[in-house]
């Protein structure tokens, strides 16, 4: 080797060491990220849980059928493992017992039924499981699928709505659908109330029908309500249960019922208003509105012309009631069953100022003590 030759690999072996030199001054590098659990298959820290399914898929069950599952867990950590609670988001799933304490390494289980009766359709319910796991102390177990009628009732209830001054009833329709192969037949609808009729209609033979109820006039305002029943030539569903429910409302209302003012003599103008509604299906006309009270002013507005109306009341500044004597609104009407429409009108008391007592000096005392005699010497 020549001399140049020998010069340059010094050159280049001195270089080197310096670049040695310069990476150990640098800060050290950073070690590489360490598995997780899941990866490497060793214990976390501390205690750790995890399901061997956390989505439980039952498919498909009939409705009113129980389903049932144990969710199974395991504590991968390296500390005792403590469930605390179980809590299902409603009530139609239930947890029963479940393992409280796990040993690392060790499995517990979570008993699970789920309610199906009153469900029709794709079902997704969440168990919420609290436990010490520091990295997840609430996780979310899944339960889904899919809830079958084998005869569909919509809806479940027939409500109607019908003022209590109307000629014709009011209807509500409920559609029946049979969700089996075979078709079936359906009886003559009963009810256990005679404000309610109904009859079956069939828009698909075996499979499809429709149940009309009818709430008949006349009706008192109030809430009525009754069963219908329909036998049917299936075993899965021998009979159809229907509710019927009618809210009955009044032809006339007012609200609020009572006016009520502040307390007397009042200090500024006052305008308190009520809505008069008509619910029937003929329209109203109201006219002469009145207080049997002079310097009040009674003005009326129509805001849905023969149904609605708003009567405003101007009470002047210094109003007070006289004591003793009764003060209503009074308008006329013309519905045969309202001829006139009375509201009540009130005033409240002004607050009694309480009554402080007037401190006195304090009295002698009955008695005095004796005065004392001098002693003879």
């Amino acid at each position: 080797m020549n001399k140049m030759t020998k010069n340059l690999s010094l050159l280049v072996s001195i270089a080197g060491l310096g670049a040695t030199v310069l990476r150990a001054d640098q800060p050290a590098a950073a070690p590489a990220p360490v598995a997780t659990t899941a990866e490497t298959g060793t214990n976390a820290a501390g205690p750790k849980i995890q399901f061997a399914t956390p989505v439980f898929d039952f498919g498909k069950v009939k409705s009113g059928d129980p389903v049932k599952y144990t969710y199974v867990f395991t504590n991968i950590g390296t500390e005792v493992l403590e469930v605390s609670h179980v809590q299902p988001s409603c009530g139609c799933t239930t947890a029963g017992d479940w393992t409280h304490k796990v040993d690392p390494g060790q499995t517990g289980t979570i008993a699970v039924q789920f309610n199906s009766a009153n469900f029709n359709g794709p079902v997704f319910k969440t168990v919420t499981v609290t436990s010490n796991d520091k990295g997840q102390p609430s996780f979310g177990l899944q339960l889904k699928g899919t809830v079958w009628k084998p005869i569909e009732v919509t809806p479940g209830f027939a409500v109607m709505n019908i003022s209590s001054d109307s000629d014709s009833g009011a209807s509500s329709t409920v559609r029946i659908v049979n969700n089996m192969e075979e078709p079936i037949t359906l009886s003559e609808p009963e009810s256990n109330n005679k404000t309610f009729k109904a009859e079956v209609k069939t828009t698909q033979p075996g499979k499809e029908f429709q149940l009309i109820i009818t709430a008949l006039p006349p009706l008192a305002a109030g809430n009525v309500q009754g069963q219908i029943s329909l036998k049917t030539s299936s075993t899965n569903m021998p009979v159809i249960n229907i509710t019927a429910w009618a809210n009955v409302q009044p032809a006339i209302t007012v609200m609020p019922p009572q006016i009520t003012l502040p307390p007397g003599p009042i200090t500024a103008n006052t305008k308190p208003s009520v809505t008069i509604k008509n619910t029937g299906t003929n329209a109203l006309t109201l006219s002469e509105p009145a207080v049997n009270l002079k310097d009040v002013d009674v003005q009326i507005t129509e805001t849905l012309p023969g149904h609605q109306f708003s009567a405003t009341l101007t009470f002047p500044e210094g109003f007070e009631m006289p004591p003793g004597q009764p003060v209503e609104l009074t308008i006329k009407s013309s519905h045969p069953r309202f001829a006139v429409i009375k509201v009540p009108i009130t005033q409240m008391q002004r607050p009694v100022s309480p009554v402080v007592p007037i401190k006195t000096a304090p009295t002698a005392a009955i008695n005095p003590p004796p005065v004392p005699r001098p002693v003879n010497q």
